[in-house]
């Protein structure tokens, strides 16, 4: 049968996600993907697995395989509000709610706040997959500059001052592409404008965990609690097919977020989320944590090395304290995508930075590179592979 005359209008708006389309094409054998944003199968917590499973059968029997509350496993909730407290955010159970991923929480935002038309204020550049998730509901976006402290504070004021926003998303520790962390003292300014404007922000906070160097800073909420939702996920510090994600919103927005929550899936997975809690009460992430981040500061460090040693002067990257991405730009002109093929030829990988710009033609020059994936040695011979593809003429 014809399918599309059946499909919604909003369908227009959904395409692919570009970088999993290039995860698709880059898995033959002997290809080193720098592409994916994905966490390295040896971090997840496989020793501890069965012994998570018994706990929690033994605890909470057939409970934990029944339906339960949109809002949230009690327990897991209970233990994420003893958790965050060393994340500068003092919360009861009952402020804290359980999402599929982050990205659940996402097409969530979308459902009760975006009308077509609206702006929404992003970083540039900005997560792929909130685009994906707010496309559907056909908003326009407005970019907010960024530089290597983060998010310019004057450019958000600027952006508030002369439009009305729906919403604004940032990432603001090491930032998804760029790796880029807002410094401490424009978070304050950033907290201190969409209070002033009576703006909401949305605060995604996905990777400040994996932290190899430097200090810990507090996230935006700590500083405007009203104004911001803080979206956070166990995908990097647990393992990401549980798919689960917390967030923590102002009152009136997480009733919304409920509701629409349980139009899509009633739950998230009651059994999930009793092994998410007892991998916090049991003290388990305390002791994986620190495993993870010495599997991948020595990467990011051989990445960092590798950049430095091959690629072209005219190059720049990222240098960031954590995370799982360096951002390359380079030289004004030039458009990374044209290597991609010759790149691939050479069984390397990587994602076209343009990907994660809102505004046609930015980020021509700009590529976002992943290290979480592949042993130092490998990724050190994929940086030279890299650079003596770029050498090339086109």
């Amino acid at each position: 049968m014809d399918i599309d005359n059946l499909l919604a209008n909003r369908t227009k708006s959904m395409k692919a996600s570009a970088i999993r389309e290039i995860l698709k094409l880059v898995s033959k054998p002997g290809m080193v993907s720098l592409a994916g944003g994905i966490p390295a199968p040896e971090s997840f917590p496989m020793d501890i697995m069965p012994e998570l499973v018994r706990r929690v059968f033994d605890k909470y029997g057939s409970f934990a395989l029944q339906y339960d509350v949109t809002e949230g496993f009690v327990p897991l909730r209970e233990e994420l509000s003893k958790y965050l407290v060393r994340q500068h955010l003092s919360y009861s159970a009952e402020d804290i709610h359980i999402t599929s991923g982050s990205q659940g929480l996402l097409d969530a935002l979308g459902k009760v706040f975006i009308e077509p038309g609206d702006l929404i204020a992003v970083e540039a550049p900005t997560y792929l997959g909130a685009l994906q998730a707010f496309n559907p509901y056909g908003p326009r976006y407005i970019s907010i500059q960024m530089d290597e402290e983060g998010v310019v504070p004057e450019s958000l004021e600027e952006i508030l001052r002369k439009t009305k926003v729906k919403f604004i998303y940032l990432i603001p520790t090491f930032q998804n592409p760029s790796g880029r962390t807002t410094s401490l003292a424009r978070r304050k300014r950033i907290a201190e404008i969409v209070q002033k404007y009576d703006a909401l922000l949305v605060e995604d906070d996905p990777y400040s965990r994996l932290r190899y160097r430097g200090e810990e800073l507090p996230p935006i909420k700590s500083f405007a609690p009203d104004h911001v939702i803080y979206m956070s996920t166990f995908s990097k510090v647990f393992a990401p097919g549980l798919r689960i994600g917390f967030s923590i919103a102002p009152r009136e927005a997480a009733s919304w977020l409920i509701k629409v929550k349980q139009g899509i899936d009633l739950h998230t997975s009651t059994f999930n989320q009793a092994l998410a809690s007892e991998y916090l009460a049991g003290g388990f992430l305390d002791k994986q944590l620190p495993k993870i981040v010495s599997l991948y500061a020595p990467k990011q460090k051989a990445m960092l090395e590798a950049l430095k040693q091959h690629f072209p002067a005219e190059y720049r990257w990222s240098e960031p304290e954590g995370g799982m991405f360096i951002w390359v730009e380079g030289p004004e002109g030039m458009d990374v995508e044209a290597y991609y093929k010759k790149a691939v030829e050479r069984n390397v990988a990587y994602v076209p930075g343009k990907f994660f710009f809102t505004e046609p033609g930015a980020g021509l020059e700009t590529m976002r590179l992943n290290f979480t994936m592949s042993s130092e040695s490998v990724l050190t011979k994929a940086i030279a592979t890299l650079a003596e593809v770029l050498k090339t003429p086109r």
